[in-house]
C-alpha cells in the first residue's frame, strides 16, 4: 500500500506541469467514497477529482492515471484561456 505523499509524488512525476505537492496539488483518502481525492489549484482555477483505488494502483505501478490526465488537460486549457 502507499500513502498520500507517495501518490502525490507519483502524480506530479507523471504530470510535472501541475505543480508541487501540498501547494498546487493535495491528495487525501476519502473513507466514505473509498477513493483518493485529488485537488488541484492554479491561480483561480480549481479541480477536484476522485481517483478510485484501482486507478490509483495503476498510477503507482507506473501507468498513466487516464481519467485524472483528461481532467488535468482540461484544467490546463482553462488556465491558458482555451476553454471549449
Amino acid at each position: 500500500m502507499y500513502d498520500k505523499k507517495e501518490l502525490c509524488e507519483k502524480i506530479t512525476a507523471i504530470y510535472p506541469e501541475i505543480g508541487v505537492c501540498n501547494i498546487d496539488i493535495d491528495v487525501q483518502y476519502d473513507d466514505e467514497k473509498k477513493a483518493w481525492v485529488v485537488r488541484l489549484n492554479k491561480d483561480e482555477h480549481k479541480l477536484t477529482h476522485y481517483l478510485d483505488v484501482p486507478e490509483a494502483d495503476l498510477c503507482m505501478n507506473g501507468k498513466e492515471c487516464v481519467s485524472l490526465g483528461l481532467e488535468i488537460a482540461q484544467l490546463k486549457k482553462n488556465i491558458e484561456g482555451k476553454q471549449f
